[in-house]
This record gives C-alpha cells, sequence and structure tokens, in this order.
C-alpha cells in the first residue's frame, strides 16, 4: 500500500478571527508528521492572505481581460511595419517581421476569443505567403497560404489563389485545379476575387493539356 490509498484526519483549528488554520498541540502525533503539516498548513495560509490582499470585492481576484489590448497593438504594429517593408521590396525582412506577428498571434492564451486569433492568423500567413511568393519561394508561400486557408476558409478568396498559384508554380497541376475548384465552391465567381481564380483554373487547366 502507498502512501497516498493512507487518510489521516487531523483535527484542525480555524481562527474565527484571521480564517488562518492550524494543528492544536498534541502528543498524539511525531515529530516529523507535526512538521509536514504545519509546513502544508503555512503555505494555505499565505495562499489565503494572498487573496485578501488583492483589491476587489471579498478578496476575489478578477478575471482575465478578455483580450489584451496590449499584445493586439503589438501585433498591428509588426503587421504594418511587414507590409511598409514589403511595399519596399525587402521581402526577407517582411518574412521576419510577420513571422514575429505570426508567433505572438499563436501565443494568445486560451480564454481569449478564438476567431479573434484565427482572424489575425488568416492574414498573417497570407501576407507572408504573398512575400514568399515574391521571392519564388513556392513551397514555403503554399504552406502560408493554405495555413491562411486553414484559419479562414470562408471570405478568404486571396489565400485560395495563393495556394493554386503556388501548387501551379510547383507543377502540381491537379492539386492546383482542386483547391482552386473548392476555392470557387466556397467564394464563389462574380467577385473580383472570384474572377481571378477562374483566371486561375483556366491557366491550370490548360497546363494539365499540355502536360
Amino acid at each position: 500500500m502507498s502512501e497516498i490509498d493512507i487518510f489521516n484526519q487531523y483535527p484542525l483549528h480555524i481562527d474565527p478571527q484571521t480564517k488562518s488554520i492550524s494543528l492544536p498541540q498534541s502528543s498524539a502525533y511525531t515529530p516529523t508528521q507535526i512538521t509536514a503539516i504545519n509546513a502544508e498548513l503555512q503555505e494555505l495560509n499565505d495562499l489565503h492572505r494572498s487573496f485578501l490582499s488583492i483589491e476587489g470585492p471579498a478578496g476575489i481576484p478578477p478575471p482575465p481581460l478578455p483580450v489584451n489590448p496590449k499584445r493586439s497593438a503589438q501585433i498591428t504594429k509588426l503587421r504594418d511595419s511587414a507590409n511598409a517593408t514589403y511595399r519596399k521590396g525587402n521581402h526577407v525582412e517582411a518574412v521576419r517581421l510577420y513571422t514575429y506577428a505570426i508567433d505572438m498571434a499563436l501565443s494568445r492564451p486560451g480564454w481569449e476569443p478564438v476567431t479573434l486569433a484565427r482572424e489575425e492568423l488568416a492574414g498573417l500567413f497570407g501576407n507572408r505567403a504573398q512575400a514568399h511568393m515574391a521571392m519564388q519561394a513556392w513551397p514555403e508561400g503554399f504552406i502560408d497560404a493554405k495555413s491562411s486557408v486553414d484559419s479562414k476558409p470562408v471570405g478568404n478568396v486571396k489565400a485560395w489563389w495563393r495556394v493554386g498559384k503556388c501548387l501551379a508554380e510547383m507543377s502540381r497541376y491537379g492539386e492546383a485545379k482542386s483547391f482552386v475548384l473548392k476555392g470557387l465552391e466556397i467564394e464563389g465567381r462574380v467577385s473580383e476575387g472570384g474572377k481571378e481564380l477562374v483566371a486561375l483554373l483556366d491557366d491550370v487547366e490548360a497546363a494539365l493539356k499540355r502536360a
């Protein structure tokens, strides 16, 4: 039998004023037991006092903010800097800045809205994909464009186009056609982005015929 299977009940005392818990003096316990119990009670009492010191009703710690505004501002600042760097033609540096923003968006705590993180990541992965594509880094562009689609499948026609374009540039025409058709099924054909998908589909089908 291990210690975890043993239950010992101790006659603890709670001070009516301070609410601290203590073990009454008794000869029924060994010095080792008394030392171990008092150490655990000391930690519990310290935790209780720390809660009481927190501002708020009844010493209850306030709930975490739904969204950390500082994190959002930092992500936005990094994205804007990366966009400006991309427009200047420094695609390597743009990729680096987009990566910082992506890492920060991925590290959002679990209590923040998932939809916020997905929206951020869809845009950031899409932008980094475009920077990779500007350098003709098609595999990297494909991975980021696919990540953008996975984060936001609907209302993200540029990401669908980038996935198809990268696959086509790698001569993976069959896969490119499947992705473009899926994008058209979700996004439709009438929008400006939809028309670009249709044009890409025509190019891909022509390449398949040549192959």
